[in-house]
């Protein structure tokens, strides 16, 4: 192990408790993993133990239900220990036990729940908060205020949630939380307190709610058990459900940093035995919730802040799977524990792949959130775009073929790699053919912007896993039918990608593909076109506008991102206002209609604008390359397409579809 990653596995305490090393899982989830009575079911113990064998030192439960009537969620969503008590304590024995037999500890994550940012999927149209303030995702319903009694019964759930966490052998509790805009959060924050009772006005009122329960966990539980709080030093809202950008200068709504060290004060004070640290609310979800589009580390200057004021530890996540940024954010004094969420979903195994300097075997998360929060929120269920296996490890792991078959795989993009991959791991003859030189398709464009380095991370480590596989990999070699016939494999697997759709304006030379523009083969120029804005569209105009180039983005449809566009709304909102913020020049219900002098002529209803541009970069879509796939069909007995040869999608898809097929070989 490298001398700087060493203090990544020396020992810390929280309180009295002991933590083996400095990784600490984030609450992530927990949909999908518990049963209609509040209860852990089996697929709930699984995704932890699973990440507690990884090497994490300490887990933290994704959000846990103190009570369901004040606030009614739709069950099962997420776990509530005072719904069915025996039975959570025997679920809960059993995952607590599993966990502590690899020396991992493992929190109980409580909420007080959601207030004014309930997902409509999980609570409906009903909410509740500290006043009548509006929601934040449902345009015309104010929620209705807590009364005090309702305060108190929150406060007692808490202290029963605890006692029964404490029985089913759970180490300790992080409470959620005093961040992100949750209810208890809202409570602290003035924006959305208005009460005059005891529980509104000054900030000692405000963090009432939040410290009387810490007061009631350590009387029902003892001083020693440990309570760790989800904590945002500064909200990042800009106005309601709207949030302020990386760089950007405005007027802070929510919780300013000279609030939030107070704040945090007052809390340590109160008895909380640790710092959960990030920044952001729910009105700036991509804050608390970081796409790519954000820094790696994001939350270190703030929580810095805070290691500097309390005496108790501090545990920071944000984009930290970089083994030397979160070696160096310790030794710094900038946290004392390395958060993971995402990237733990990813590879559960990113602890002992660094203890083992493993570094390139650690499968990157893509900060995509198209199998984490942006399935939560629509889907209520976890998983990862990268490992298919997350949130059902138990019956959706691999196993070892009966039949060993030779398999033929078409295409080395991401679909073709995983196939080729999970086909090998299970016993089978694989050989790997791509027309080009290298691997990775449409993703290889598609990686070149700088905030969107791990998909390339992505195909490195594709290429690390085949090589130590040892599949045969065949480049610069076109299968035709004939090929086929030749090879006569058991399975054939045709993974051909997609071809990006090309568009015509009049007799234009400088008419380039974004994907061209990406990998260096076509000059932008100075100033440039981008025509669709999609994802592929929006990225490449964000890419160029931060090399200097002047860029106006042409979209057909009334709006941007209508079409492939992200599934989280954290990555949607971010990419969107960057566009704005940057007032990179948008151009929407419009069309580029001829090329002119200098640039082209866009039409806009009745309107024509003269924009200058030294080129115009087609990003419409893309168009799956079907065309050995309905020759060779009926050519072997197994064949199968997927990826974008099937259907146009994204890498998760691709990934998903390829490890099903694969695995099922």
């Amino acid at each position: 192990m490298k001398q700087n990653h060493e203090i990544l596995f020396e020992p810390m305490k929280i309180g009295s408790l002991e933590i083996k090393n400095r990784y600490v899982m984030e609450p992530m989830g927990p949909g999908g993993l518990c049963d209609a009575d509040g209860t852990y079911n089996y697929r709930g113990v699984e995704y932890y133990v699973e990440r507690a064998k990884g090497g994490a030192g300490l887990l933290m439960t994704g959000v846990t239900m103190v009570e369901n009537e004040i606030e009614k969620c739709a069950l099962p969503s997420m776990p509530c220990p005072t719904l069915n008590p025996l039975n959570f304590v025997k679920t809960g024995k059993i995952l607590t036990e599993r966990v502590h037999a690899y020396d991992a500890r493992i929190f109980l994550q409580l909420s007080a729940g959601f207030g004014r940012v309930s997902m409509p999927s999980i609570v409906g149209r009903t909410a509740v908060a500290p006043s009548p303030i509006p929601h934040r995702w449902i345009d015309g319903v104010t929620c209705r205020a807590l009364t005090i009694e309702e305060i108190k019964t929150y406060v007692r759930k808490f202290a029963d949630s605890a006692e029964i966490a404490q029985r089913a052998g759970f180490d300790g509790i992080e409470i959620h939380a005093v961040h992100e805009g949750y209810l208890l959060d809202q409570f602290a924050i003035s924006m959305f307190n208005q009460r005059t009772d005891e529980y509104g006005g000054s900030l000692e009122n405000r963090l009432r709610f939040a410290v009387e329960i810490v007061e009631a966990i350590k009387e029902r539980c003892g001083a020693s058990y440990p309570v760790s709080l989800r904590y945002s030093i500064k909200s990042f809202i800009k106005d309601w459900k709207s949030g302020g950008l990386p760089g950007e200068e405005f007027v802070e709504m929510g919780r300013d940093i000279p609030e939030g060290i107070e704040a945090a004060k007052l809390l340590e004070a109160a008895g909380y035995d640790a710092f959960n640290g990030d920044v952001g609310s729910y009105d700036s979800w991509y804050w608390s919730h970081p796409p790519m589009y954000q820094a790696k580390g994001l939350y270190l200057p703030y929580n810095r802040i805070l290691k500097e004021v309390l005496k108790v530890p501090v545990i920071t996540a944000g984009r930290m799977d970089n083994p030397d940024l979160a070696a160096e954010s310790i030794v710094s004094g900038q946290t004392d524990f390395v958060g993971l969420a995402r990237p733990l979903l990813a590879d559960p195994q990113l602890p002992n792949k660094v203890r083992a300097e493993k570094i390139d075997r650690i499968r990157p998360c893509l900060s995509c959130q198209e199998g984490c929060m942006g399935r939560l929120a629509r889907y209520s269920q976890i998983s990862c775009a990268v490992n298919p296996a997350c949130g059902r490890e138990a019956e959706y792991g691999l196993t070892a073929a009966l039949e060993k078959k030779s398999v033929m795989i078409v295409g080395g993009g991401i679909a073709g790699m995983e196939a080729a991959r999970v086909a090998t791991l299970r016993g089978h003859v694989v050989t790997l053919y791509e027309k080009s030189d290298r691997l990775g398709g449409v993703v290889i464009p598609g990686g070149v912007p700088d905030f969107k380095e791990d998909d390339h991370a992505l195909i490195r480590w594709y290429e690390c896993e085949l090589r130590e596989l040892k599949v045969p990999m065949i480049f610069n070699k076109e299968v035709t039918e004939e090929t086929v016939r030749l090879a006569k494999p058991d399975v054939l697997i045709v993974a051909t990608g997609s071809q990006p759709k090309m568009l015509g304006i009049g007799d234009a030379e400088n008419v380039y593909t974004a994907e061209d523009v990406l990998n260096g083969v076509k000059p932008a120029g100075d100033s440039t076109i981008v025509i669709g804005a999609g994802l592929v569209g929006c990225e490449t105009a964000l890419w160029l506008h931060d090399q200097g180039k002047k860029v106006t983005i042409v979209e057909l449809a009334p709006k941007i991102l209508a079409l492939a566009g992200p599934l989280c709304h954290a990555n949607h909102d971010m990419l969107h206002d960057l566009l704005i913020f940057k007032k990179i020049d948008i151009l929407t219900s419009s069309y580029v209609a001829e090329p002119v002098s200098g640039g082209f002529k866009v039409k806009t209803g009745d309107k024509e604008t003269i924009v200058p541009a030294d080129s115009a970069i087609v990003a419409i879509g893309y168009r799956s390359d079907r065309g050995l796939y309905d020759k060779v069909r009926n050519l072997v007995p197994e064949v199968y397409s997927f990826g974008d040869a099937r259907q146009v999608s994204n890498i998760m898809y691709a990934i998903w579809d390829a490890y099903e097929v694969a695995r099922s070989i």
